[in-house]
């Protein structure tokens, strides 16, 4: 190269430099203009700018909402298990069911052999009100074929919602007839109920079970606790099991009624939440009733809120299996285009301080939701003396009892998931739902005569497995390529029979007819009358 130009070389690359800050900071001052959540927090929105580069510049086209969501998941991600996104077409599928109802045409159902099958009509609602009927087959909606074709439950459920006042047609085929029914239904506000069931097991037990916390829990709750009362009822069995939680507020009311006035029942902090305490006012109808709280591994969060509380201020109770151990607060962010996102806030504590949140590591999610799975191989399920507690999450409540914080809420009697090996048969035809189908099959069969059960009382009365019924199991099982020796069916037959019931009871008389019934062979449901007939 010439010498003369390498002189200039310096000069070139220097101008050439403060031109590309002089570029860069023109365009940093022209794409920082938007606005910003976080007051004090510099104008700089890096992920619109990567977004806009990529959606305009990328060498494909690409979808600007799947990576926007991609993006915001894969921040949550390294926060922790429960901080969520939302999108606008799942906000109302994951929302509803908290907020106590949704729109729709009131109908619970299942897919059936590839049929949408009506199980029951909600009370009320606009299914039943233009005679839509429990059995009923769908077979079209709005003139398009839905049966047959491989539907989903959430395509079944997308077909089915919709806005208050707007009309669905739905074709229907119903056993007996020849030709399908059509049925012009106007959706409706529909309620939604986390009170399965409520009922007096004898002259001075009530028993209520809640599956989840949502907007109307404390006010339902309220409604069957007056009912019971009404008939005397002196001891409550209050069952949580399989409660995933809900709403803080709702736990917090429900814990209030059976704890004296001034008695803590929770506490949350955070880094930008200062502590928060909640504490019972005295004015509760449980406060002198005898309590037991049923939980399991599928307990949590409200759910583990309220055995908390009662196990700390030596309330009641607290039987079944330890429970999920989810401590952590979540805050929704509504968002514009009508996403939101969860977001972690706060811990909440029991009274003596224990946060029973279980550790977790941000590599290890699925672990995290899988906890059942893993409680199962270490024998935990099976045994508690498989469960370790570290002693420094030790605690001691005023009446001198002993309780572990960090890993869910510890029953203070434990009952065992029953590996009963002499019931083997009872177990498979129960756990790969051959009993449940074939009891399906059988109110299907005989609904016209199983629906003169107009209550719980006459039904157990009156409703048994016949030994044909029985047979005709055991020959589905077998199609089913289940394999059994006659020692395994005399050992069983018993518990089969208990659950059949209930399964019909439940086709027939919804959960009024399910629980008494399955509660005959229930290990953590027959311990606590034990323990509240000492």
């Amino acid at each position: 190269m010439n010498n003369r130009y390498k002189i200039y070389l310096p000069i070139v690359f220097a101008i050439v430099l403060i031109a590309g800050i002089m570029i860069g900071t023109y365009l940093n001052s022209d794409n920082s203009n938007s606005g910003n959540l976080i007051p004090g927090h510099p104008k700089i929105n890096k992920i619109d700018n990567i977004l806009d580069y990529i959606e305009h510049d990328y060498v494909d086209s690409v979808n600007r909402a799947d990576l926007e969501k991609d993006a915001i998941n894969s921040m949550l991600e390294e926060l922790d298990p429960h901080s969520s996104y939302i999108t606008a077409e799942e906000f109302h599928q994951i929302n509803d069911p908290l907020m106590g109802s949704f729109e729709g045409i009131g109908i619970s159902f299942r897919i059936e052999r590839d049929s949408i099958t009506v199980i029951n009509t909600i009370p009320g609602g606009p299914s039943e009100k233009v005679g839509l009927m429990a059995g009923d087959r769908i077979v079209m909606v709005d003139d398009t074929l839905i049966a047959g074709i491989g539907v989903t439950n959430n395509q079944a459920i997308k077909k089915l919602k919709g806005p208050k006042g707007t009309k669905v047609k739905v074709s229907v085929f119903r056993r007996g007839l020849s030709k399908l029914l059509d049925y012009n239904i106007t959706r409706d506000v529909i309620p939604t109920y986390s009170l399965d069931v409520a009922y007096m097991v004898d002259d001075k037990i009530g028993y209520i079970k809640l599956n989840k916390f949502s907007a109307t829990t404390y006010e339902e709750f309220k409604t069957a606790l007056d009912k019971l009362l009404a008939q005397n009822m002196q001891k409550l069995i209050l069952d949580l099991r399989s409660n995933p939680g809900g709403y803080l507020n709702a736990a917090i009311n429900i814990a209030n009624e059976f704890l004296k006035d001034g008695q803590l029942i929770v506490y949350t902090e955070g880094k930008s939440r200062p502590k928060n305490y909640a504490y019972a006012d005295g004015k509760g109808e449980l406060i002198n009733k005898d309590l037991v709280v049923l939980v399991n591994e599928g307990s949590a969060s409200a759910s583990e809120i309220v055995a908390g509380a009662v196990q700390d201020n030596d309330r009641g109770t607290i039987i079944g299996r330890r429970t999920f151990g989810k401590g952590l607060v979540q805050e929704q962010m509504n968002m514009p285009d009508g996403s939101a996102l969860r977001l972690t806030v706060a811990k909440y504590h029991t009274p003596t301080g224990r946060c029973i949140q279980r550790p977790y590591q941000k590599e290890e999610f699925d672990d995290y939701f899988a906890e059942s799975y893993h409680r199962y191989l270490t024998g935990e399920m099976q045994s508690a003396d498989s469960i370790l507690f570290n002693d420094s999450l030790k605690y001691i409540t005023k009446g001198g009892k002993v309780v572990y914080g960090g890993g869910g809420i510890m029953p203070d009697i434990y009952v065992p998931l029953s590996g009963d090996t002499l019931n083997k048969l009872y177990n498979i035809l129960a756990n790969k739902g051959i009993l449940f189908q074939f009891a399906f099959d059988y109110t299907d069969k005989n609904r016209e005569e199983l629906n003169n059960y107009e209550d719980y009382k006459k039904f157990d009365s009156d409703f048994n497995m016949s030994n044909k019924d029985f047979s005709d199991l055991l020959a589905f099982a077998k199609e089913k390529g289940v394999k059994y020796t006659k020692e395994e069916v005399k050992t069983s037959k018993q518990k089969i029979k208990i659950l059949f019931k209930a399964y019909v009871g439940r086709n027939v008389l919804n959960e009024d007819g399910f629980y008494p019934s399955y509660h005959k062979i229930d290990d953590i449901f027959k311990r606590a009358i034990e323990e509240l007939n000492k």
